[in-house]
Order: structure tokens, then sequence, then C-alpha cells
């Protein structure tokens, strides 16, 4: 009799089985990281430093966690904030360490996988996040910062599972997929629950006593920790709407955790989830936003719509290649900031230009910006002649959206490349097509807006007017 061998891993069957197989496998950089920085409490001067030695190692981490200190949420003072110490002297300790911990999740997770489950699991997280902090009576900073982490790694037993392309996680979709109740799918398929991972992994990353009581069973221990496991099911609930029976027991649980009326509770959520919209954006998963309820409140409204753009940002980059322009136009310069403003200002996750290659038939990757484009500068091709699966993307004569046909075949190297909607805008030299800007939201597979377009019509001009520049200075 021979046993049938899957050709990369075993199969996962018990909770300590996935917990070391997560912690030591798939995720031992994160689980490292997020030690150290949990050891670090602002108990000492030397400790400031020691957090900004961690963040300054990384420099994904670094531009993250500026970007956040420069957002309303943390920085209510405005003060502009250029370095990491400046940040935790003018925002404090805790308010830095809980951006680290949540811009290194977010990364970390994305960066393996970009599955609607992972999205979805991350929304919910972020949502729940600022919800809590926003909700708990001011007493401290360390207590706002300690339940805006508990809410964001409350499931991070799921949001861990489904960063990793593993054979139970296609067959444990397949079952959601059917509507198979979730906790009976997951026992089936993993031998196990998320929540039983999630205690594992706490445990196992020395996630700290808080965050143990927030994920252990029975009755929370504190104010906070209630608050925090009523926002997560809150957020959950809010997808389908902010009414409902379910919903309003939550509103009721939240109302005796921070001592105000279901009423009045139900009005802070609705004012709270425009705050998280924003808070996903400057975390550079702004995808992730058409997932969460909208600030409207349309009960049922499950739409998928456009993520907000950052006019502000978009101000900025423009102004800035007004100014490369003005000076001695560098070609390089000006796509790099191009792609910069549609992926960050416009909120488009994956950006790419293509130009033509040597042979002047195909169109090749040129500069790639996003989570999710390294396959890319190996495989992305676009025949001029208009053939094979993305002969579709070829502009016509002005940036436009791609709409994908219902049975687009797609290429196997990339999940969403040419079956999601786009934005796509040419690049001519002597009335000729030499290059486009492509760019998607990959698993949010919603349709750009209007205003989306425009911006990015707006910033593709300027790469126009590089092009042109040079030509007629070389003539």
């Amino acid at each position: 009799m021979t046993i049938e061998k899957q050709p990369t891993l075993s199969r996962m069957n018990s909770t300590q089985a996935w917990v070391t197989y997560l912690s030591k496998v798939e995720l031992p950089v994160l689980a490292n990281t997020l030690k150290r920085i949990n050891e670090l409490t602002d108990s000492r001067n030397s400790t400031v430093n020691e957090l900004a030695n961690v963040i300054l190692n990384d420099a994904q981490l670094t531009s993250q966690v500026l970007r956040l200190s420069n957002t309303v949420f943390y920085n209510q003072t405005r003060t502009q904030v250029s370095t990491v110490s400046r940040a935790i002297t003018l925002i404090g300790f805790d308010a830095v360490k809980s951006m680290a911990i949540s811009s290194l999740i977010v990364d970390a997770l994305l960066k393996r996988n970009d599955r609607p489950h992972l999205l979805r699991c991350l929304a919910r997280a972020i949502h729940a996040a600022v919800q809590a902090r926003c909700l708990m009576p001011k007493r401290n900073e360390t207590a706002l910062e300690e339940v805006f982490i508990g809410a964001l790694l409350m499931n991070i037993g799921e949001l861990a599972f489904w960063s990793c392309e593993t054979q139970q996680a296609t067959e444990l979709e397949e079952r959601l997929r059917l509507e198979e109740p979730p906790v009976e799918a997951q026992k089936a398929v993993l031998h196990s629950t998320f929540t039983e991972i999630t205690r594992g992994l706490v445990e196992a990353w020395s996630l700290g006593p808080f965050i143990r009581d927030v994920v252990s069973p029975g009755q929370a221990n504190s104010m906070a920790s209630s608050l925090v496991r009523n926002s997560v099911e809150m957020a959950r609930l809010s997808e389908q709407g902010w009414s409902g029976p379910d919903m309003d027991k939550v509103l009721e649980r939240l109302g005796k955790d921070i001592g105000e009326s279901p009423a009045v509770v139900r009005d802070q959520l609705k004012v709270n989830a425009s705050e998280a919209t924003r808070v996903a954006v400057s975390l550079g998963i702004p995808q992730v936003t058409a997932m969460m309820p909208g600030a409207e409140g349309k009960s049922g409204d499950t739409g998928l719509r456009a993520p907000d753009m950052d006019a502000e940002l978009q101000l900025e980059i423009l102004r800035e290649l007004s100014h490369c322009l003005a000076e001695k136009p560098d070609i390089n310069e000006v796509c790099q900031l191009v792609i910069e403003g549609i992926h960050r200002a416009i909120g488009m996750q994956r950006v790419a230009l293509l130009m033509s290659d040597r042979t002047g038939n195909e169109l090749v990757p040129r500069k790639l910006g996003g989570r999710g484009t390294e396959a890319w500068r190996e495989h992305f091709v676009i025949p001029k002649d208009g053939t094979g699966p993305l002969g579709p993307l070829l502009p016509h004569a002005h940036c436009s959206i791609y709409e994908p046909k219902r049975n687009a075949e797609g290429v196997a190297y990339d999940r969403w490349l040419g079956k999601v909607p786009a934005l796509i805008g040419p690049i001519k030299a002597n009335g000729r097509l030499v290059g486009l800007f492509y760019a998607d939201n990959a698993a949010g597979a919603y349709l750009p807006s209007k205003e989306q377009l425009s911006a990015f019509g707006h910033f593709i001009q300027n790469a126009q007017l590089c092009l042109t520049l040079l030509s007629t200075h070389q003539h």
C-alpha cells in the first residue's frame, strides 16, 4: 500500500502542530519582532532607544510609523513629525509601539498573500482596533494602546492561517464558500479552531497578559478586556449594517462597558468607522476600506466601493512633480513619483509602468509599486498587437477604466491580472504607444471611481509631459 504524500508539507492535525508551524516555519520573523517589541515597556529611558532601533532596522516599518505619526488619529497636535525618536517624544512610547505592531502585522501577512479571507480579516481587525481605542473612556495612553493592540490581535490565529498558502487553507476556503458553519468547517479541516490557534500563538509569541485575558475562555477580567471582545464582535456584525437583534445585544454590552446608552454608542460607532478607513489607508492597505462598513450607515449596503483618496497627498506629489519638471527633468524620478501618487494618494494597491522592450513588439515592466507585484518583474508582458490573455489591457487614446469580460482567462502567475477592474493610461512618443501605466486593487475587485480615474489622468499627464520635454531637448 502506498501512502500518498503531499509534495510540500504534511498536514497539521492539532492546535500545537499549527502553532509550531506558524511560529517556526511560516512567520518566525514576525513572531520574534513582536516578542521583542512587546518586551519593551517604557519603564526606563533606554527602552526609547531600543524601540527606535527596532523600528529603524526596517525601512518599510520606519516609513509606515512616520506616516501614521502624522495622522490626526495619533497626532492631534498636527505637529509635523519626521524622525522616529521625535515621534516617541511627541506622541508617546505606547502609541509608537502600537503603530509599529500594526504596521508589522499588516506587512508580514500581506507580503505573503492577498486572499480575500485575509483581507476581510484584516479589515475587521483594524476596524475593531480603532473602535476600541475611540470608545475607551480616556484613561491613559497605555490603556488606549492596549485595547487597540488587543482588538487587532484578538484573531491573530485566523490572520496567520489565511496568510499561508497551505492545502488546508484552500480546503477551508472551499467549505466556507459552500456555507458550512465556520467552526465545524475549521474542526473538520484543521483539527482545531481559529480561537484555539490564537490562544496558542498568544502564549508562544509572549503577547502579554492583557491579550491573554482577552482571548481566554470565560468572563473578561476587566472593563478594557470586555470592551475589546465586544468591539471585535461588533466589527464582524457591522459588515451586515448597524441594526438587527445581534447588533442590538452588542450595543447593550458596549454601553455597559463605557457607561453610555446603546443609542449613543451606535452614533459613536458610525463616526469611528470612517476613522477606521483612514487608518487603513495610512497603514498602506486602502483595498480593505471597501470591506469596512460605510460611515453613512446604509444597512445591508455591502456593495464594494472605491476607497477615499488623499487629496492633500495628491497635491503634494503633483507639486513635487511640477518642481521636477521645472528643473532638469529626470524620467526615472518623475515615473517613481507618478507610481507613488497612484499608489498612495489615489489608493490603488498595485501599480506598474510598462515600456516597449528592445523588439518594440511588447510592453514589459520598468517600474513597480505596491504589494504583490514581485512576480510581475519576470512575467508581466503585454503584446502590442493585442493578442494573448492580457491583450485587452492595451490602452485606448486616453486614460480609461478597464472592465474585464465575465470569462476573462487571466494568467498563471497572478490570480487577479486581467480579471479585475484596473486603471490604464497610455504613454506616447511622436504619436506612437511606447508605454502604459497599469493600476489595480487585486482582491478588492471594485470598479475604480470617476474621481480616481481623473486623478490618475493628472499623474499620467506629468509622465507624458516629461517624456515630451526630453524628446524636444534631444532634437
